[in-house]
């Protein structure tokens, strides 16, 4: 596999203007939101004075005025919503009412799995992060399609906006990276004997991912208020009625309906199929982008929690990009190998993400700050085995 990683680092820039950041919010505001929804003893706190932060946003801004690109509400998504929801009710269709043996319903399955993850990577995604359009409602019913998926698009926005993309790849506070015990994707996590192989076994297990929230992670935050270490406040009004609803609608389509149609046992065994699919696709994208060892892992300081770096140069550093030349995979993806630019841009519609990307990368080497990509998707899909392997390995001791 080849791996071809950029990393950058040169000069440093001395000023900069502050207004330019005034309308968005800064690392420190983002963290303190985010720690209103977890309980820990010591607040992680990034270094002050992100000078790089307030450069890229003037240069991202000067970008779009020259160039009159629509931050939201862009014609290109609206087109790429209408298509990927035309795939999901064609495969879905065909599936429950057409298919009669088991390969038509196998490649059905797999279709409508492959269907699904693209609505997660691309139409709840950008409306979950209010990138979508520049209407609320817009947003909110671009989000709520997760909730078709099985999932909470009301858990989502507070575990994965405010958690992730606050304290990402920092153990013991972005929950994404801790699949404890069954998996080790930090240095800083205990290691258990069996994650010898879990380069083996955990591609196997991504696929379960869906089957987690939908039918436990969910419940059991709603029940318990709390997702991890984040807290969750149940969900009311208008809130709880589309929790509710959706799981309601959700397993009227995934059971209800096709068992209308079929032995229960048949749509249990295809459910699987199209769900493993989904789930294995939506994970190791994500792994691709934060769990590799291009990946920075960084702990804040005992007893004081401060972080080393600002938090935008934090986002850089701790995520990496994967195959921004290929342009199926960033349609599909929805531009989530372009994950450094989506971290510090989240509310930018997906689509403007590869226009952007170079200009990103210059300001990084302006900067100092370390770049890094992977030229190809079997790169990255090879630096994220390499990973799992090391991390899996005795020699890789956990870090105090």
């Amino acid at each position: 596999m080849t791996d071809n990683r950029q990393r950058t680092s040169t000069g440093l820039h001395e000023d900069a203007q502050a207004g330019a950041v005034a309308a968005l919010p800064t690392g420190e505001q983002l963290t303190e939101a985010a720690h209103q929804h977890i309980s820990d003893d010591i607040k992680v706190k990034f270094a002050g004075g992100d000078t790089f932060l307030v450069v890229l946003r003037e240069r991202v801004d000067e970008f779009f005025s020259s160039t009159g690109r629509r931050r939201r509400d862009c014609t290109e998504m609206y087109v790429k919503t209408a298509a990927i929801a035309l795939w999901v009710i064609v495969s879905y269709v065909l599936l429950v009412a057409w298919a009669t043996t088991w390969w038509q319903a196998l490649l059905l399955s797999t279709s409508l799995g492959l269907a699904m993850a693209g609505v997660g990577f691309n139409i709840q995604h950008d409306g979950g992060h209010s990138a979508y359009s520049s209407r609320k409602w817009v947003n909110n019913l671009m989000a709520m399609t997760l909730d078709l998926l099985g999932g909470s698009s009301y858990i989502w926005k507070r575990t994965h906006n405010l958690v992730h993309h606050s304290f990402t790849n920092i153990t013991g506070h972005d929950g994404d990276i801790d699949l404890s015990p069954l998996g080790r994707l930090s240095p800083h996590q205990k290691r258990l004997a069996f994650h010898r192989l879990q380069h083996v076994y955990l591609w196997v297990l991504y696929g379960f991912v869906t089957f987690k929230w939908q039918f436990f992670d969910d419940i059991l935050g709603i029940v318990t208020e709390r997702i991890g270490k984040t807290r969750l406040p149940r969900p009311r009004g208008w809130q709880l009625v589309v929790f509710v609803s959706g799981k309601l609608l959700f397993v009227s389509l995934a059971f209800v309906i096709p068992m209308l149609l079929h032995p229960w046992h048949v749509v249990l065994l295809f459910f699987f199929a199209a769900s493993f699919v989904q789930g294995l696709m939506l994970s190791v994208v994500f792994q691709l982008a934060h769990c590799v060892q291009e990946a920075d892992f960084p702990m804040p300081r005992e007893g004081t929690g401060r972080m080393e770096n600002a938090w935008a140069v934090h986002q850089v550093e701790t995520t990496v990009d994967f195959a921004r030349r290929n342009r199926f995979v960033t349609w599909y993806t929805g531009s989530l190998n372009h994950q450094i630019e989506h971290h510090l841009f989240p509310q930018i519609c997906h689509v403007n993400y590869p226009a952007i990307a170079e200009l990103m990368e210059e300001t990084c080497r302006d900067f100092g700050v370390r770049y890094s990509s992977h030229q190809t998707l079997r790169a990255a899909v090879g630096a994220h085995y390499r990973w799992l392997r090391q991390m899996g390995r005795p020699t890789t001791a956990a870090v105090t």
